[in-house]
């Protein structure tokens, strides 16, 4: 082989594989950083990684939030109109988190089907609904009118 041939072979391995390791040191910096959505009715029928860091949003139940009186534990309950899932929280919930309103939880699944949060966000005024809660919410709603169940009003409307 010639020396100059041999030397642009030398540099295009070399140039290769500085690549693949800045985009396998890439891949692996944002695995870190993906938060993949679940709806409630998602979390109960799919197989959901255990421990792996997820969201879930949906409306927050009514008469589900219970706070201990002795600790900033919170638990309360999310739906997306066809599934309830409940949701264990130790901190301050947002300022305009509420009972009927659009909220989306970070963290991870456990076992024992309970979702544990490790932060907490609510709508952030009248008119908002995250877009993946209110698209999760129609989805369901359009389920239930395709199996037959009879409901009163649109879930998420007023």
């Amino acid at each position: 082989m010639k020396p100059a041939r041999r030397r642009r072979l030398q540099l295009v391995i070399f140039i290769v594989s500085v690549a693949s390791i800045g985009v396998g040191l890439a891949v692996y910096a944002l695995r870190e950083n993906i938060n993949l959505f679940y709806t409630p009715s998602q979390l109960m029928t799919s197989d959901v990684p255990l421990g792996t860091r997820i969201r879930v949003g949906g409306m927050v139940v009514a008469d589900s939030l219970s706070r201990n009186q002795q600790s900033l534990d919170v638990t309360f309950e999310v739906t997306d109109g066809a599934a309830q899932v409940p949701i264990h929280y130790s901190g301050i919930l947002p300022d305009l988190f509420a009972e009927n309103e659009a909220a989306v939880a970070i963290g991870h699944w456990t076992s024992d089907n309970i979702f544990m949060a490790e932060e907490v966000m609510a709508k952030h005024d009248e008119e908002y609904t995250p877009p993946e809660v209110a698209d999760a919410m129609e989805q369901a709603y359009q389920q239930k009118l395709r199996s037959g169940e009879a409901l009163q009003d649109k879930p998420g409307r007023e």
